[in-house]
C-alpha cells in the first residue's frame, strides 16, 4: 500500500503539487483572519464547584479580573492635595475603560470607603473623601483621623506607615479585552504620573496585556529562530532543497492548520507560540529527513534523467511509515489533554491536533514530491564539509552499541530512569514562584506585585461564601456572624494570608460608634437580638451598592474575601486545605460554606484539575502511544521499546522543572503532553531503518551502522539545528517563552541521544522480534523444519 502511495504521489507530481498550492492559498486567506487573544473565561473548568460559586457571586463579591493600583510617595504622607489629586484623577478615568463595573471601583476618592458616625440624630455614614478634595489644612487633619480610626481602610486602603493607597476596580469577564484594558490603563496613569509619585499596577488584565506587549517582539525571536535554522541546515546539507524544503513543510502546515482552525472558530492564544514552534520544529524534522534519506538514495542511483524521481520514490515510500507514526503519535498523545474540563485546553488540543496532522501534507507528501523536480541533484553549493565530523559521532554510537559497552549504556539509561523519575515526582502542580511565573521576576510587574504585597495585605483574593439561597436575613444570624470572626482568626495564621474582611468586620465598627467610639466595644454583639440591630442601623444608612463586598441584598449570602500575598500553588492548596478543616469542626445548624471564588479561587480550581488529571493524561497518552505502535508493527515488543526513549526524555526534563522551580500550570501542560510525542519521533526512524536493513539480508552490525549514518544522520543534523534555534527563546522578556524554549532544547537533546545511543543498544541486546524477523521453533525436540 506504501508503495502504491508513492508511486502515485510522484507520477500524479503535478496535480499533487497543484492541488495542495489551491488549497494552501484558499486557507492562507483564512489565516490572516485567525484572532489572536486571550479569553478568560476559557481557562476556567466551568463544572468545577469553585467555579460555579465563583460564576454565582463575582458580580456581588469580586471576580477574578480585579486590577489593582497602589499609589505611593517616597516622603511624607500620601495626605497631601496633589497626590490625593491623583488618586481622585485616577479613580474617575477607571469609570471610562472598557468593560470596567463601576460598581467595583474602590478607593478614598469613591463613595464605597466610608466612615461610619454617630450625632444627634443617630448613626450616619459619609464617603470619607467624595466628591471633592479636602479643601483645607483642618479637612486634610480630619480625613487622615477618619483613616486611622477605620480598620476597614487604615490597613487594606492605606497603608501603615501613611505613605501609600490602593485603588481597585474589577471588569466584567465575558467582555473583558486585556489588551484594550492594558492600553487604557496605562495611558491613564501616563497622564497623572508627573514622576512626584509611584504608581504600581497589577492584576490579570495586566498580566496578560503585557503578553500582547511583547508580541512583536515574539514575531522578532521567532524570526531569529527561522534564520538560525535556515542557516545551519545550509551549512551542515549544503544544498538548497535542504534549506527551502524544511522551511516550506513549516510555512505549509502553519497556514493550513490556522486556517482550519480560523473556519473551526478556534482563536490563538498568544502563550501557545511555544507550543506552536515545538510543532514546527517536528515539520523541519520530518521534512529534513526525507532529504537527507533522498541525498542517500542519490549516493547509489547511477546519475540520469530520472534520478531524482527515484531517489524521492524510495525516500517518500521507506519514511511514510515512520513519518505518519510520528505525526500520529503526537496527535494522539496532544488529543489526550483534550479530555481536560478546561475550556482553553480543549482549543489548544484541537489547535495542536491538526496543526500536526497537517504534517502528513505538508512533510511527508509534499517534501519529497517537490524533490522529483530537482534536474541537478547530485552538486553541492559549497565546500565547507562537516559530514566527517558528524560520521565520528555516529561512528561512536555504532561503536557503544555493538560493543560491550551495551550493556553499560542499558544499565546507565536504567539508573538515569529510575533517578530522574523519582526527582519528577517533586514537580509543582501550579505556580512554583512568588509573582507571575509567565515574566521574569525582574520584569516591573513582578516588581509591583512585590511592592504592594510588601505594604499590603495582598493583590491577589479569594472569597469563600456562608449562607443559603432562599434564607433571607441568615447572613445577620448571630452564627454566622461569630462563625465568619472565628474563620478569619483561624485562616489569618497562615503567613501568606495578609488580612481578610467581611460584614463581620463592619458590625464591630458600628458597636463601637454607638458608644461615643469606645474601643472596648470593638466586637461583635452578645446576642442576635444585638447584631441584627447593629446590622439594621448599617443598613438603613447605608446607598445601594455600600454592602455588595460583604453580603447580598437579601442577607442571605455573606462573603470572606481574603488577601494574599502570592499565588504559589502550595500556597493555595494549604489555605484550602485550612478552609475545608474549618468548615469540617465547625458545622452550621443553618446555612452552607461555599468555595471559592476570585482569582485565588479560580486559580485553586484549576490546580485541582491539572493535580487530578495530570498523571492520569500521562498515563493515557504513553498507553496511546504504545497503542499505535504495537497495530503499526503487530507487536507489543514494539509498544514497550518505544517507551524507552519517551521515559527517558519526559523524567528528566520534569526533574529539570523540578529543580528549577517550574510548575505544571494550565501553561506547561500542553508543551509537557506534546513533548510525550517529541519523545520518540527520532526513535521511529532509526528503528524503522534497522529494520529495513534487517529484512534485506544485513547482519546487525552492519544494520545499525546503515540505520546510523543514514536515519540518525538526519537525527543529529535536525536535533542541533532545532536545539540551537530553540535556545534562542532564552532571550525572551517573557519568562514563560524562555523557559518552555529551554525545555523543547532539553526534550529534543535528550530525544536524540535516546535515538542514537541508546536504542541501537536496546536493540542490539533483546533483538526484538518485530526488527529481526520470528523464526520458527522445532515442534519436537531435535526436528528441525527442512530448509527452503
Amino acid at each position: 500500500m506504501i508503495e502504491r502511495i508513492a508511486e502515485t504521489c510522484i507520477r500524479r507530481r503535478n496535480w499533487v503539487v497543484g492541488a495542495l498550492a489551491v488549497l494552501t492559498l484558499v486557507l492562507s486567506w483564512f489565516a490572516l483572519h485567525v484572532e489572536v487573544r486571550t479569553v478568560f473565561e476559557d481557562m476556567l473548568p466551568s463544572r468545577h464547584e469553585y467555579i460555579q460559586t465563583h460564576q454565582k457571586f463575582k458580580d456581588t463579591f469580586g471576580g477574578s479580573n480585579m486590577v489593582t493600583i497602589m499609589v505611593e510617595v517616597d516622603q511624607g504622607e500620601i495626605f497631601d492635595a496633589k497626590v490625593l489629586d491623583k488618586v481622585r484623577t485616577i479613580t474617575l478615568g477607571l469609570r471610562e475603560v472598557s468593560a470596567v463595573n463601576p460598581y467595583q471601583i474602590t478607593s478614598l476618592a469613591s463613595k464605597k470607603l466610608k466612615e461610619v458616625r454617630a450625632s444627634t440624630d443617630g448613626i450616619e455614614t459619609k464617603p470619607l473623601m467624595w466628591p471633592d478634595l479636602p479643601a483645607s489644612a483642618e479637612a486634610m487633619a480630619a480625613l487622615r483621623d477618619s483613616v486611622l480610626r477605620n480598620p476597614l481602610v487604615y490597613g487594606p486602603y492605606v497603608s501603615k506607615d501613611l505613605q501609600a493607597t490602593l485603588i481597585t476596580v474589577d471588569f466584567i469577564d465575558r467582555e473583558v479585552d486585556y489588551a484594550t484594558v492594558f492600553h487604557e490603563i496605562r495611558d491613564l496613569i501616563a497622564r497623572v504620573d508627573d514622576g512626584t509619585v509611584s504608581i504600581r499596577v497589577v492584576g490579570d488584565p495586566m498580566l496578560y496585556g503585557w503578553v500582547n506587549h511583547y508580541v512583536p517582539e515574539t514575531i522578532n525571536l521567532i524570526a531569529a529562530a527561522m534564520a538560525l535554522t535556515l542557516a545551519m541546515l545550509f551549512v551542515l546539507l549544503r544544498t538548497w532543497r535542504g534549506v527551502l524544503l524544511p522551511l516550506l513543510a513549516g510555512v505549509v502546515s502553519a497556514i493550513w492548520a490556522l486556517g482550519i482552525c480560523h473556519l473551526l472558530k478556534v482563536h490563538f492564544e498568544p502563550l501557545v507560540i511555544v507550543v506552536a514552534m515545538l510543532i514546527t520544529s517536528r515539520a523541519v524534522s520530518h521534512s529534513v529527513q526525507i532529504v537527507n534519506r533522498f541525498d542517500d538514495e542519490l549516493a547509489v542511483i547511477p546519475p540520469d534523467a530520472d534520478s531524482a524521481r527515484i531517489a524521492a520514490k524510495v525516500a517518500l515510500a521507506d519514511l511514510f511509515r515512520p513519518g505518519m507514526l510520528g505525526v500520529i503519535a503526537d496527535a494522539a498523545c496532544m488529543a489526550v489533554v483534550a479530555l481536560s474540563p478546561i475550556p482553553m485546553l480543549q482549543k489548544l488540543t484541537l489547535l495542536s491536533v491538526v496543526w500536526v496532522s497537517t504534517l502528513t501534507i505538508s512533510a511527508v507528501i509534499l517534501t519529497p514530491v517537490l524533490l522529483s523536480y530537482i534536474r541537478r541533484p547530485h552538486g553541492t553549493v559549497h565546500p565547507v564539509d562537516f559530514a566527517p565530523i558528524l560520521r565520528k559521532v555516529l561512528d561512536f554510537g555504532v561503536w557503544m552499541a555493538t560493543s560491550r559497552f551495551r550493556y553499560a549504556v542499558i544499565g546507565c539509561s536504567v539508573v538515569v530512569m529510575a533517578v530522574s523519575g523519582y526527582y519528577a515526582f517533586h514537580l509543582k502542580v501550579g505556580d512554583a514562584n512568588p509573582g507571575s511565573p509567565i515574566l521574569w521576576p525582574e520584569a516591573k510587574y513582578n516588581v509591583d506585585s512585590a511592592a504592594i504585597n510588601q505594604r499590603f495585605q495582598g493583590v491577589d483574593r479569594m472569597f469563600i461564601v456562608i449562607g443559603e439561597d432562599g434564607k433571607e436575613g441568615l447572613v445577620k444570624s448571630n452564627e454566622v456572624l461569630h462563625a465568619m470572626n472565628s474563620f478569619q482568626r483561624f485562616i489569618e495564621a497562615q503567613p501568606e494570608v495578609g488580612g481578610s474582611l467581611s460584614i463581620a468586620d463592619v458590625i464591630p465598627v458600628v458597636n463601637s460608634t454607638l458608644r461615643e467610639g469606645n474601643p472596648r466595644y470593638l466586637e461583635l454583639g452578645e446576642s442576635q437580638a444585638v447584631n441584627g440591630s447593629l446590622v439594621a442601623i448599617l443598613d438603613s444608612v447605608s446607598e445601594p451598592g455600600d454592602m455588595d463586598r460583604f453580603t447580598d441584598t437579601a442577607y442571605a449570602n455573606g462573603a470572606v474575601t481574603m488577601m494574599f500575598r502570592d499565588r504559589q500553588g502550595e500556597t493555595i492548596r494549604t489555605a484550602v486545605a485550612r478552609i475545608k478543616e474549618f468548615i469540617d469542626t465547625h458545622p452550621l445548624t443553618e446555612g452552607k460554606w461555599q468555595l471559592a471564588g476570585g482569582l485565588i479561587g479560580v486559580m485553586a480550581a484549576v490546580n485541582e484539575v491539572i493535580l487530578s488529571s495530570q498523571i492520569e493524561h500521562i498515563a493515557l497518552a504513553l498507553f496511546v502511544l504504545v497503542v499505535i505502535c504495537t497495530v503499526v508493527y503487530r507487536s507489543t515488543v514494539a509498544g514497550m521499546l518505544f517507551m524507552v526513549p519517551v521515559i527517558i526524555s519526559n523524567t528528566l526534563t520534569f526533574s529539570f522543572m523540578a529543580w528549577k522551580g517550574i510548575g505544571m500550570n494550565i501553561n506547561t501542560v500542553p508543551v509537557a503532553a506534546l513533548g510525550i510525542g517529541l519523545g520518540v519521533d527520532y526513535a521511529f526512524y532509526v528503528a524503522d531503518r534497522i529494520k529495513e536493513e534487517i529484512a534485506a539480508g544485513s547482519t546487525p552490525e552492519h544494520a545499525i551502522h546503515e540505520a546510523l549514518h543514514s536515519a540518525g544522520m538526519g537525527v543529529l543534523v535536525t536535533a542541533s539545528v532545532l536545539i540551537f534555534s530553540t535556545l534562542l527563546w532564552w532571550a525572551s522578556s517573557l519568562r514563560f517563552q524562555a523557559e518552555m524554549g529551554l525545555l523543547m532544547a532539553i526534550w529534543l537533546g535528550v530525544s536524540a541521544a535516546s535515538a542514537l545511543f541508546v536504542m541501537p543498544s536496546v536493540i542490539y541486546v533483546f533483538r526484538p522480534a518485530f526488527i529481526f524477523g520470528r523464526q520458527e521453533k522445532p515442534v519436537l525436540a531435535g526436528l528441525r523444519p527442512a530448509a527452503a
